[in-house]
């Protein structure tokens, strides 16, 4: 049987979204036409857990679309799914750079996300420079941003969800305030609007060089390498900071905004995802204080029953004395994670 003939796509469309990103995305890809001629690649935040998002999306799509494997060629109208706990990112290394092909990382996450959208927003950037289009969908926080930096500055556009449509606005309003976005639009219409960019893109590309900037070629080799202080120090500096993943140091990107910080073991965030780390590890430490104290106060407990039944009576007394003021830290620091926990629930 003959196998169906392989057509490297000269345009790449890569593809961001995170919370609300099932709904966002499946009427993103029902606005493709079945003759898309670029290549389409979606990273969402799904971790290591099972994902059936290629079958969900490919009920609403007229693209042929499934999860990414290692070593894909990139073909036009076909859509690419990043499988969970894989970075998906492109390279066009092989055939003289002609042809772009997909490499799967087990990388270091970025902004505690694996896949995260900012690896593959880089990796298009610098192999399809003006021939890359990055779109920002629904999500909290910022990734994605960084990366259509990337894209802009390689000569490539972008469009972001309106954020009032996103059910997390928090990602199409990062990209908006920090990046030269080209068209903020409903998703329902970000299809047609990518088929009059693309053909405004093989205008614009036609004999244009493809300039990386250097920040992004060294970023995008922290993906795959494991970085020295040599590497960072061409991009950032030491900070104060510690890693949340692995607890080294963490070095503060330089000339970036949002600020954003790396380890050397590749670890990546911006500075509002550091804080929502810093901030999951303090209530898990605080948590730990509870478990401890619940046990601390039984173990005194126990010990007073010992004491009672061996005729100690008075050391009875001092260890339920300790057991009372134990359980009592313990109330008071339960009730104050709680109260915490109830004040950022989401409106």
């Amino acid at each position: 049987m003959n196998q169906r003939p392989i057509f490297a796509a000269d345009d790449a469309v890569v593809v961001g979204a995170s919370t609300g990103g099932v709904a966002a995305l499946q009427t993103f890809v029902a606005g493709l036409p079945p003759n898309f001629p670029a290549a389409v690649l979606i990273v969402m935040h799904v971790g290591n857990h099972d994902s059936i998002l290629p079958s969900l999306l490919a009920r609403s799509a007229r693209l042929p679309i499934r999860h990414a494997r290692d070593g894909d060629v990139l073909e036009p109208g076909r859509i690419l799914v990043a499988p969970p706990d894989f970075h998906l990112v492109v390279t066009r290394d092989r055939d003289n750079g002609r042809t772009g092909h997909v490499l799967l990382s087990r990388g270091a996450r970025e902004n505690h996300a694996r896949p995260a959208i900012d690896p593959l927003f880089r990796s298009a950037a610098a192999a399809y420079g003006p021939r890359a289009i990055g779109v920002i969908l629904t999500g909290m926080l910022d990734d994605g941003t960084a990366g259509l930096q990337a894209i802009k500055a390689c000569g490539g556009k972008a469009i972001v969800q309106v954020p009032e449509e996103a059910q997390a606005p928090d990602m199409p309003e990062s990209a908006i305030r920090n990046v030269a976005v080209d068209r903020v639009l409903p998703v329902a219409d970000i299809g047609a609007a990518l088929e009059r960019m693309l053909d405004e893109n093989l205008a614009a590309a036609r004999g244009q060089p493809r300039e990386v900037p250097e920040w992004v070629n060294l970023e995008n080799r922290l993906m795959t390498e494991t970085a020295d202080v040599e590497t960072l120090s061409q991009i950032g500096a030491p900070s104060t900071f510690t890693c949340p993943e692995c607890h080294g140091t963490l070095w503060e990107i330089r000339g970036t905004t949002p600020t954003r910080f790396r380890c050397h073991t590749g670890h990546a965030f911006t500075e509002r995802h550091l804080c929502a780390e810093q901030g999951e590890a303090v209530e898990a430490s605080l948590w730990s204080a509870v478990r401890a104290l619940s046990e601390k106060e039984k173990l005194l407990r126990q010990m007073a029953d010992s004491a009672i039944s061996a005729g100690y009576a008075e050391t009875a007394g001092d260890y339920l004395a300790q057991a009372a003021a134990v359980q009592r830290d313990g109330e008071v620091l339960r009730r104050l994670l709680v109260s915490t926990e109830a004040t950022e629930q989401p409106a």
